[in-house]
């Protein structure tokens, strides 16, 4: 298995799982979070750990390592309350990957070189053995905007994107800049978008919150909640791609 992904991979299993083992079939999603704790040796203890109800498939360690801690066709408990198209609780349809980064609450920084090595080659494994389309590669913010900033502004999509492991706009940065805080005529166009992109109506009246999840992905630069004709235009053009 090591070599068909061409990561060497450590088992350290979680006893957070569900025992019901699903279908190969059943597994539509890739869900990217950080760990959002101050020290890796608390992150993987607390995803290792029984009493903590939480876990994920994978664990990516800050020298690229990656950890196994649940079997792929078991249900590990890492998205909690999500949805994205017409799914919820996306643990039953989803491949949960960790990366250790102390996150918003403890001095966010960028995720590093070997770190995103090792998850380009677990997530095109992940992809071609299960079939998962790269749309349905997303963050946890992206499927739970209302509770989640991970991985956030400094996580690298637009590189995953030119390795066809995510979708990203195609259009100019410095043209779009020209649009950047002009106001929208019809706010309702936009949220019209992001619902056919894929975020659910179940977060309809978290406006906000899905403006911010929307930006954390695809305008990282300026994240400030609020809808503007730079944002309308990038989401009719991921619509359109």
């Amino acid at each position: 298995m090591s070599s068909k992904i061409g990561l060497k991979l450590t088992r350290n299993y979680s006893f957070n799982f569900s025992l019901l083992k699903r279908n190969k079939d059943s597994i539509k999603f890739i869900i990217i979070h950080y760990t959002g704790m101050k020290k890796q040796s608390e992150a993987i203890k607390r995803l290792t750990d029984s009493e903590s109800k939480v876990s994920s498939h994978y664990f990516i360690k800050n020298e690229g390592k990656v950890l196994k801690l649940v079997p792929d066709l078991y249900e590990a408990w890492h998205a909690g309350k999500s949805g994205w198209k017409n799914f919820k609780s996306l643990n039953k349809y989803s491949i949960g990957i960790e990366i250790n980064n102390p996150g918003h609450d403890h001095n966010y920084k960028r995720f590093n070189k070997k770190q995103i090595l090792s998850l380009v080659k677990l997530i095109g494994y992940l992809k071609n053995k299960y079939a998962i389309k790269k749309d349905n590669i997303l963050g946890h913010s992206d499927i739970s905007p209302d509770r989640k900033k991970d991985p956030g502004e400094k996580f690298p999509w637009r590189e995953l994107a030119k390795k066809n492991l995510c979708t990203w706009h195609d259009l100019n940065d410095k043209n779009l800049k020209k649009f950047r805080k002009l106001k929208l005529k019809d706010e309702k166009i936009f949220f019209k978008n992001l619902f056919n992109l894929g975020y659910s109506k179940i977060y309809k009246n978290s406006k906000k919150n899905l403006i911010l999840a929307f930006q954390r992905r695809f305008r990282q630069d300026l994240i400030n909640g609020k809808t503007d004709e730079e944002c309308l235009l990038i989401s009719q053009n991921l619509l359109k791609s």
